[in-house]
């Protein structure tokens, strides 16, 4: 019922920027938890950043410091800033949604499995 699109990937040189959204549906995005996840070349999926219900931030080591998770609940979507790209970063994102959370009383921002609705992915290409 939760419906979630990504855009903004491309193309982009190692140490340039670029700047993902994720457009949502629902009635209670505002309650929503909210996170970014990327699957690299033969890698897992691995956790990047996520963003709570009360903003409250969360990030990956290998992150941190370089991209910025940030919500507009009025239009509904979420951003992720990626600044200082690097080769590594190259993957698909996926934007994820856990509409459970708040009700739940529990939150794992980083556990892909909390997440119970997923965008599609973008594709996000550093080249050196």
């Amino acid at each position: 019922q939760v419906q979630l699109v990504e855009s903004g990937g491309g193309l982009v040189q190692a140490g340039g920027s670029l700047r993902l959204s994720c457009a949502a549906s629902g009635r209670t995005f505002s309650r929503f938890a909210m996170g970014w996840f990327r699957q690299g070349p033969g890698k897992e999926r691995e956790f990047a950043a996520a963003i709570s219900w009360t903003d409250t931030t969360y990030y990956a080591d290998s992150v941190k410091g370089r991209f910025t998770i940030s919500r507009d609940n009025a239009k509904n979507t979420i951003y992720l800033q990626m600044n200082s790209l690097r080769p590594e970063d190259t993957a698909v994102y996926y934007c994820a949604a856990d509409s459970r959370a708040y009700y739940g009383g529990r939150y794992s921002p980083s556990l892909d499995a909390r997440y119970d609705y997923w965008g599609q992915g973008t594709q996000v290409t550093v080249s050196s």
